[in-house]
């Protein structure tokens, strides 16, 4: 084989294994969850009164995406240890072996510098102060404190999921606004059912990482009985917006639809008490976040064009 045969096998291997360096740093972002983030943090951001110049508004959102993948990054490092244990998140980059630990700190940390800093120079100071109350309510309020120690985790640290709305809001207006407070209540109330009906179906390998979720410590009866609740009472949550008027009519019938059906799914799981009607809600409730905001949202830039 010639040398120049040698040399382009040599840059062939350095660049795959550069780019699979970079997606193992991209994985820690937790890009699936980042993803959802930015979209309620944009629906905030539109449906907000007034206006944000457009490279101000980018700026704003490159700033919940950076803050909330940061925050997945030091999620990831502090739970290194039972994401090697469970089963669906063993092949995550660290437990896997691909990034150190270290790095994942150290990685997670300066982008949640960087993201709180940027939004605080280039929009505000209080969309920049909920980021940082965010990312902090994450890391050290769910990850090093809750989620090991209480069935709750997920009652009281969803809250750190419903910020991005607020954030939107508060990156047009500067401030907090019982209209923002709404859709941080959506998410809020939806974050329970969700993540119950995902436990309930994978309470196993919850168990075997000794995760307190609900179903391990109170039983799958109880769990069940929680998600009928949560869902009876974010029905009344999701149409708020269309009773205090900064949503339209259409909004308000797919909201009631979309939250009947929520709560039809939620009886569903209660009755049948099997793992099929479990992952239905689960993956349901993940369609139905995305409708609501999609439809806030969409409404709102049909009202703005005519």
């Amino acid at each position: 084989m010639s040398d120049t045969s040698l040399g382009k096998e040599a840059i062939e291997t350095r660049v795959n294994t550069d780019l699979t360096r970079v997606s193992d740093y991209f994985a820690l972002l937790k890009p699936r969850v980042m993803s959802l983030v930015v979209f309620t943090g944009v629906v905030g951001l539109v449906v907000a009164p007034g206006t944000l110049h457009p490279v101000l508004a980018i700026t704003a959102l490159l700033c919940i995406a950076i803050g909330a993948g940061a925050s997945g990054a030091i999620n990831m490092w502090f739970d290194a240890d039972i994401d090697a244990v469970m089963e669906r998140t063993q092949e995550r980059p660290i437990p896997a072996g691909r990034v150190s630990a270290n790095e994942a700190l150290a990685f997670g940390t300066v982008l949640s510098v960087a993201s709180v800093v940027l939004m605080g120079l280039a929009v505000n100071y209080v969309a920049a102060a909920l980021l940082a109350l965010t990312i902090a309510f994450y890391v050290f309020v769910y990850t090093m404190w809750l989620k090991r120690r209480t069935p709750q985790n997920i009652v009281i640290g969803g809250a750190a999921g419903a910020f991005p709305p607020m954030i939107g809001w508060a990156a047009v207006t500067g401030d907090v606004s019982a209209e923002s407070l709404i859709l941080f209540a959506i998410i809020f109330m939806w974050t329970p059912p969700h993540f119950w009906a995902l436990s309930l179906w994978r309470d196993i390998d919850y168990a075997k990482a000794g995760v307190p979720m609900l179903p391990v410590v109170a039983g799958r009866d109880v769990t069940r009985r929680q998600i009928v609740l949560y869902s009876a009472l974010l029905f009344p949550i999701a149409v708020m917006p269309y009773v205090l008027g900064y949503a339209g009519v259409f909004y308000g019938a797919a909201a009631a639809v979309l939250s009947g059906l929520f709560l039809v799914m939620s009886l569903k799981v209660w009755r049948k008490k099997d793992e099929e009607s479990a992952k239905q809600m689960f993956a349901f409730s993940l369609l139905y976040l995305f409708l609501i905001f999609a439809t806030l949202l969409g409404e709102n830039l049909v009202l703005t064009v005519m």
